[in-house]
């Protein structure tokens, strides 16, 4: 009886020991775990609306009814939770831009790739903290062309009592930029891609949803902000659009850019900007003008040879209280659609508003060559399915590599250790090396087939990465706006023709922290990030017939040693296949 009662005892106190490490383990562990400072609630419900636009009534999908769709405001370090409920007839599955996911990758969005999408009559949590962030971002539909329509604007105000680094503003408004078609974008989006050819022209541009005076029937459709002499103004720029980039600028009006992709910037006066379709911009413009209507501008930066695009520029105005609504705008000067210069120079002037702490030692140096391809035609009816170039079918490729995409999440296969559906074999440089910029092989199609495949490229977590971006002639040279999903990144070097690691020069001391890149056209881009974030992330030009064409490809991050270095368990209300 004695033996058996000391043999409970000591059963007890070791229960209780384990029980007391962890207990304190657990709560050094959710101590440091991103749990978010305070928690703002948004109730998302996919609908389709009913809008008139261009002197043409169709419904649209939208989010809570509104076009754009309802912003979302929070403050750094905060949890952010979205009850997304999809009510349209279509899948749909919500991107937030920019929103690094801190051990959150089943949140971020892309379908395919981290979730299978949101099923009509279904809905989905997504949880989120802003671990470390401030500034403008963006969400957007991830699936299909929905993205045309459903965006809108997430904004992360400073912790309080920490002021902007620049002086004050008397207001801040925020200004997406964005693309129209009268036609159903399902529609266009199928109808495309079944043609084997190109995207039509978006029928108009808008500002904020507005197209402005330019267009049939949108004499009385723009977008106003009045502005009172001698204030100054922060403008949060988000460039929604679908297929296009855009020039913006103010007549008259200087644009100080003091943060780009949520990050600081040293000050950068301009007189315009190029803002890449998944980047956003905040300038400073001060209303030291003569009492006026001044127009804000948004046209078209192509710089793609051979491509049909819209060329009439979007009109918002900026006007000063005493001016009268009948007066003329003073027109904004925009560069030529084509003006590359335009564009580096802006980019040259980039800084980050410190100095900062990156990788300066490299563990994996990649170099990915990104472009079009153009396929050789397998159709029987090639009339109707291939009217590329040379009677081909479009592509485009990392690697020469087009990106498939699966029919389950890649993330959760490699979770669930489903084989099958991808492989851990993207090559880490090109296949072959030769003149890309000028000497790329372009007698399409027969030069410039690209291998189609679902591949992916795996890094270990703690990896200091270094990714060279080269964008290439096949087909032709073009801007491309390169997206990573999960991660912010250093672009240490940028420049024109084929990179040379002799001659590239590198700013190693204040370059700007950024998330989407655009890779010049017939040019490069060095980026360097750290894979610290565990899970399955996207890479991929922000060109939405690019992405659907397979511009695009996956890291594979695996799991530290740490519990804070490792990917939780998927959500229970994860959506199905």
């Amino acid at each position: 009886m004695i033996n058996l009662v000391n043999t409970l005892f000591i059963y007890f106190c070791l229960t209780f020991l384990l029980y007391s490490n962890y207990s304190n383990s657990v709560k050094g562990f959710t101590s440091q775990w991103p749990r978010g400072r305070s928690t703002k609630f948004y109730d998302f419900k996919v609908q389709t609306t009913r809008i008139t636009k261009l002197c043409n009534t169709k419904d649209i999908p939208t989010i809570n009814g509104m076009y754009p769709g309802p912003a979302i405001y929070a403050q750094e370090d905060d949890k952010v939770i979205v009850r997304v409920t999809n009510e349209s007839p279509y899948n749909i599955t919500i991107h937030w831009h920019g929103i690094r996911q801190r051990l959150s990758c089943w949140y971020d969005g892309p379908s395919y790739i981290t979730q299978c999408p949101i099923q009509t009559g279904q809905n989905f949590m997504y949880e989120f903290t802003l671990v470390q962030q401030k500034g403008t971002f963006f969400w957007h539909a991830h699936v299909s062309w929905l993205r045309a329509t459903v965006y809108g604007a997430i904004i992360v105000y400073p912790k309080k009592g920490v002021p902007y680094p620049f002086k004050f503003p008397y207001e801040e408004h925020i200004i997406i930029l964005g693309e129209y078609w009268m036609k159903d974008i399902m529609q266009v989006e199928q109808a495309v891609l079944a043609s084997g050819g190109a995207p039509p022209p978006a029928d108009a541009f808008t500002i904020n949803g507005h197209p402005g005076p330019n267009y049939n029937c949108s004499a009385n459709d723009f977008y106003k902000i009045d502005v009172v002499p001698g204030k100054t103004y922060l403008l949060r720029i988000v460039n929604a659009a679908l297929n296009q980039e855009h020039f913006f600028a103010i007549a008259n009006h200087k644009l100080t850019i003091i943060e780009v992709d949520a990050e600081y910037t040293k000050p950068l006066t301009t007189d315009r900007v190029m803002v890449g379709p998944g980047q956003t911009l905040n300038v400073l413009v001060a209303a030291d003008q003569p009492i006026a209507r001044y127009s804000m501008a948004m046209g078209p930066y192509q710089s793609a040879k051979n491509v049909s695009f819209q060329n009439i520029s979007s009109i918002a105005y900026f006007q000063y209280y005493g001016a009268r609504e009948n007066d003329l705008s003073l027109s904004a000067a925009l560069p030529r659609f084509d003006d590359n210069l335009a564009v580096k120079t802006v980019m040259d002037g980039l800084r980050s508003l410190n100095p900062v702490a990156f990788p300066k030692e490299i563990d994996k140096n990649l170099f990915l060559t990104i472009g079009l391809n153009v396929q050789k035609c397998r159709s029987k009816n090639p009339q109707k399915d291939c009217q590329a170039k040379g009677g081909g079918v479009m592509a485009a490729s990392m690697n020469n590599i087009s990106f498939i995409k699966p029919n389950i999440s890649i993330l959760e296969a490699y979770y669930k250790k489903i084989n099958g559906y991808f492989t851990q074999d993207f090559p880490g440089v090109p296949l072959k090396f030769y003149d890309f910029v000028n000497g790329a092989p372009n007698n399409a199609p027969n030069d410039t087939n690209s291998l189609n495949g679902t591949r992916t490229y795996v890094l270990d977590y703690g990896t200091r990465v270094q990714l060279i971006l080269q964008d290439t002639g096949t087909v032709t040279t073009e801007n491309h706006p390169i997206h990573l999903h999960g991660y912010s990144f250093y672009v240490v070097g940028y420049g024109t023709g084929n990179y040379d690691p002799e001659t590239a020069n590198f700013n190693l001391v204040d370059p700007p922290y950024m998330n989407t890149i655009g890779v010049p056209v017939g040019g490069w881009a060095a980026i360097r990030f750290i894979a610290d974030n565990p899970g399955a992330w996207f890479m991929h030009c922000h060109l939405e017939i690019h992405l659907s064409w397979g511009l695009s490809v996956v890291f594979i991050v695996k799991n530290g040693d740490g519990p804070l270095e490792r990917l939780p368990h998927p959500p229970a209300d994860l959506p199905k296949c």
